[in-house]
Order: structure tokens, then C-alpha cells, then sequence
């Protein structure tokens, strides 16, 4: 493997830690600077606001920049971002950090799959960029818990610090390794990017990957808070708990991947959707007994991020049929789709939390996921009313 490549899946380590370790530091963060949880939950909506308009937006007005230089750049406002947080004096500073670091984790993995296919023979470029990806997957599984293992117990600035010198780290590696001859073609214009916006098909699948992550992270956001308050966990066990659903978030990609592949994507996505919704409404029962929520939130991380790869699949296919000149961009567009929806839930959470109360998020998860179940069973009759173009083209044929 290309040491470029390890410097590239660092960086998506350090970005992944930085963007869900504020999950398992809610309650910390809050009490630390007096403020409720809603408005704690905001720094999670806003650095997903941060990725959603950073990914498309910032990508095509940077299109002219060396790869390289791009590269750096936004490792280093990263790095810089999660300094300001870690120095932030009041909730005003820490929410910019969060924006910052937001815009940086956009772009990065909007450019970052070129330039890890740019590093490798063509016929290993899925395998490079399923490489890269694994940081995110690692930092959910490692970061996550061992950040809120610092934040608890050396106090939730020292977890910046930390994420920042891991950036600092990515920043060196990438300018060592990384080749200043990387080939790329630039990115679509916005022009283009408002056509595939314009496609009613797109957008249906845009709108079940932020309402099904939505539904998720509406409970998963004030996750930490219910495991204190209602499982009776301490604050110290919460990162064991967070360890416990990333690894099955591992476990549930792989799975998911291998649904997709046998059953197709609109099948497989029924199948983790509903799953999603079961679980999510058995969490209202189970939380209040320490090692049955515990067991919950290890069948709710198997089916949480396993529709990941039936929703890439599927809007690839979807765009390939139906805006071929822009592919690379409506796929960009369901990664800022996904942070929408974290940062819609999470908002919503927190009204939920103010008038409902902590334990009316699960519930309310739920029924959200089902929305986007309705969604995706639409897109199979969609699919069985007009089928593949080779199908047509048979047809025409005969």
C-alpha cells in the first residue's frame, strides 16, 4: 500500500473522531459552558451543515487548485479548527471551530477519492478508496470512544487537542508522501450540479438517505445523556458503551455491503430500514436496564450505517441512468444528503428533548425511519414501472 494512501486514511481517521466524538462529550460540553442539551446537540447540526455545503459547493469553486496544495490546505484549517475548539473561551467560538472543521471534512472526501485512485493502478481504484474509507469506519470504532474516554476524564478541550495533533500528524504525511503530480480532471461545474439537483429520481433517493439517517440520529445524538440519565450508566462508561456500537457499525457495513450485492440495493434497503425502525423503538423499552440498552445499541449499530452501500450503489445506478455526464457529483450529492440529515435530526432532537423529554427520541426516531422505508419501497415500484435502458434497448430489438 502507497504510504500516500496510509497518510490519506489518517486524515479520514482524524476527520471521523472529530465529527462523532461530540456525541459521547454532549453532556460534558454542556455542563462545562452552561448550556442545554439542545443547544450542545447544535454542534453536532452545524458541523453536518459545515460537510453538506463544503462537499459540492467548496469542491467546484476549488476545482483549479493542485490536488496537493488543496490537500494541505484543508488539512491544515482542519488542524486550526480543532485548536479554536480546543481554546474556544464560550459556545460562540466552539460552534465556529464546528463549522470550520465542518467545511474541511467536506471537501476532503469529496477530493480525497481522486486522489487516492490517482495513487494506485487503475484496476485497484475501489480497493484505494475502500482503503481510505476505512478511517472513517476506524475512528468510529477506536477514536470515538477513546476521545470521550479523554474528554471524561482529562476534560472535553484535551479531546480537541488530541484530534488536532492526529491532523497535525495527516498534514505531515500527506506533505511527505503525497506526489505533487496527482492527475485530476475538475470537478463539474454548480451549473452542472443544479441538473442533478433537477432530476426528481436523485432526489428521491437524496431524500431517503437524510430522513432514514435522520430517523437514526435523532436518538443517537443525545445518545450519551440517555445512557446517564435513564440506563443509569456513568459518565466514564459511556465510552465503553460507544466502543460496543462501533464495532458493530463495522460488522453492519460489511454486512450491509454483502445484502446489497445479493439481493440488490432497493431490497437490501428495506430489509436494514426496517430493522433500523425496530430496533430504534425497542431502545424505548429497553434503556431504563443497563445491559439490555447495552444489547440494543449493538443491534442498533449493525443496522445503522449498514445502508451505506445499498444508497451508494443505488444512486450511482440512478445517475448513470439519468444524469451519465455527472455521476461523480450526484454520488458527492447523497455524502451531503447524509450530513443534512444528521444535522436536521440533531436539531429536531433537541426540540424533542426541550418539550417532550430525552425518551420521546427513539420513538419519534422511528417513525422517521419508516418514512424513508415508504421512500425506498417507491423506488421499487418506480423501478419495476420503467426498467434498465439494456432491458429496453433488448426489448426494442426483439
Amino acid at each position: 500500500m502507497p504510504l500516500a494512501l496510509l497518510a490519506l486514511t489518517l486524515s479520514a481517521f482524524a476527520i471521523g473522531t472529530t465529527e462523532f466524538v461530540i456525541v459521547g462529550l454532549l453532556p460534558t460540553v454542556a455542563a462545562d459552558l452552561g448550556i442545554g442539551l439542545p443547544s450542545a446537540g447544535l454542534l453536532v447540526s452545524l458541523y453536518a451543515l459545515g460537510v453538506a455545503i463544503g462537499a459540492p459547493v467548496l469542491t467546484a469553486l476549488t476545482g483549479k487548485v493542485h490536488r496537493k496544495t488543496l490537500l494541505l490546505s484543508l488539512m491544515a484549517l482542519f488542524t486550526l479548527g480543532n485548536l479554536l475548539a480546543w481554546q474556544a473561551p464560550g459556545y460562540g467560538t466552539l460552534v465556529a471551530a464546528r463549522v470550520l472543521t465542518g467545511l474541511a471534512h467536506g471537501v476532503f472526501f469529496s477530493i480525497g477519492s481522486t486522489i487516492a485512485t490517482g495513487l494506485v493502478p487503475k484496476e485497484k481504484a475501489a480497493s484505494a478508496i475502500a482503503i481510505m474509507f476505512t478511517g472513517l469506519t476506524v475512528a468510529l470504532v477506536t477514536g470515538v470512544p477513546l476521545g470521550t474516554f479523554i474528554g471524561q476524564h482529562f476534560g472535553w478541550r484535551e479531546t480537541f487537542l488530541a484530534v488536532s495533533l492526529l491532523g497535525v500528524v495527516a498534514f505531515i504525511g500527506s506533505a511527505v508522501f503525497v506526489p505533487k503530480s496527482i492527475r485530476h480532471s475538475p470537478p463539474a461545474s454548480l451549473a452542472v450540479q443544479a441538473r442533478v439537483l433537477a432530476e426528481p429520481r436523485l432526489l428521491l433517493v437524496y431524500a431517503k438517505t437524510a430522513i432514514g439517517y435522520g430517523g437514526s440520529f435523532i436518538p443517537f445524538t443525545f445518545l450519551a445523556p440517555i445512557l446517564t440519565d435513564v440506563s443509569g450508566f456513568s459518565e466514564g462508561a459511556v465510552g465503553w458503551v460507544m466502543l460496543v456500537y462501533g464495532l458493530s457499525v463495522a460488522a453492519g457495513n460489511l454486512w450491509g455491503g454483502k445484502l446489497a450485492d445479493r439481493l440488490g440495493p432497493i431490497p437490501a434497503l428495506k430489509v436494514i430500514f426496517a430493522l433500523l425502525a425496530a430496533v430504534l423503538l425497542v431502545f424505548n423499552l429497553t434503556a431504563p436496564h443497563p445491559w439490555l440498552a447495552v444489547a440494543t445499541v449493538l443491534a442498533w449499530g449493525a443496522v445503522a450505517f449498514g445502508n451505506v452501500p445499498g444508497l451508494q450503489v443505488y444512486v450511482v445506478q440512478q445517475a448513470e441512468r439519468h444524469t451519465p455526464q455527472a455521476v461523480d457529483v450526484a454520488s458527492g450529492l447523497n455524502i451531503a444528503a447524509f450530513n443534512l440529515g444528521i444535522a436536521g435530526a440533531a436539531w429536531a432532537g433537541g426540540l424533542i428533548v426541550t418539550h417532550l423529554g430525552l425518551m420521546h427520541t427513539p420513538w419519534i426516531g422511528a417513525l422517521v425511519v419508516l418514512v424513508s422505508l415508504g421512500l425506498t419501497t417507491w423506488s421499487g415500484v418506480l423501478d419495476r414501472r420503467s426498467p434498465p435502458l439494456a432491458h429496453r434497448a433488448a426489448t426494442a430489438a426483439h
